[in-house]
């Protein structure tokens, strides 16, 4: 199912998820402007290596505190390819308007980061000794659908389902999307438990949605968030 558009109204203008659209596609040109060895390097000094974690906890003096936490995020802002990038960024137009509406600017951005870095620490404890770089923005988007998710689950989302394009409630679309990741994730896990695998980091997806659930009424709803007159 591909999500089209919502009819959810808002009534600020999004500014941050579009500097986060932006961004994240400014930042995918400058990877792809790189020869391979150099974005590899780029890749494995700015993605999250679980490896470099546990060294780190381990004793290690090989990896500095920097060098091990910058990464949870830079991460958020690096994609493996053009399908990557653009899926998430078409997830996070559709969805990140109505979420930053309701928490305002700046809190919006806090929540994104937050639920970025929560999305990244639940994928790298599930796969700790990895050495596999994990990288994108889908961890804070998934926070973002999260909020969605509790905030605006009657909203309707225009979905293109095969050859169908159809309205459906957006608690069943986000919903199933969470449900197909959490199994994803575990059968994922119980298949190459101890190896180090690339591909979909479900578990950031996971962590990224639940704790944007739960989060997102403790930030609070801004104040005069709907049209008002004076007289």
């Amino acid at each position: 199912m591909l999500p089209i558009r919502d009819d959810q109204p808002r009534y600020s203008t999004p500014f941050v998820t579009r500097f986060l659209i932006a961004l994240n596609l400014a930042i995918f040109f400058l990877e792809y402007a790189l020869d391979p060895q150099s974005l590899k390097l780029l890749v494995h000094q700015f993605g999250v290596v679980p490896y470099h974690l546990a060294a780190f906890l381990g004793g290690s003096s090989r990896y500095s505190l920097l060098a091990v936490v910058l990464p949870f995020f830079t991460s958020m802002f690096l994609h493996g390819s053009w399908m990557h990038v653009i899926g998430n960024m078409w997830f996070l137009y559709i969805f990140g308007d109505n979420v930053e509406d309701y928490l305002g600017h700046f809190k919006y951005l806090v929540f994104y980061l937050l639920t970025g870095l929560i999305a990244m620490v639940t994928q790298v404890a599930v796969n700790l000794h990895s050495t596999v770089p994990t990288l994108g923005a889908s961890g804070a988007i998934a926070g973002v659908l999260g909020a969605y998710f509790i905030l605006y689950p009657r909203a309707r989302v225009l979905t293109w389902f095969f050859v169908f394009v159809i309205w459906v409630p957006a608690w069943i679309i986000l919903g199933y999307w969470f449900v197909l990741n959490f199994l994803s994730g575990t059968a994922t896990a119980l298949a190459v438990q101890g190896q180090n695998m690339g591909g979909v980091a479900f578990w950031a997806h996971v962590g990224g949605f639940v704790s944007g659930a739960l989060l997102v009424k403790a930030f609070g709803e801004r104040g005069l968030r709907y049209p008002y007159a004076v007289g």
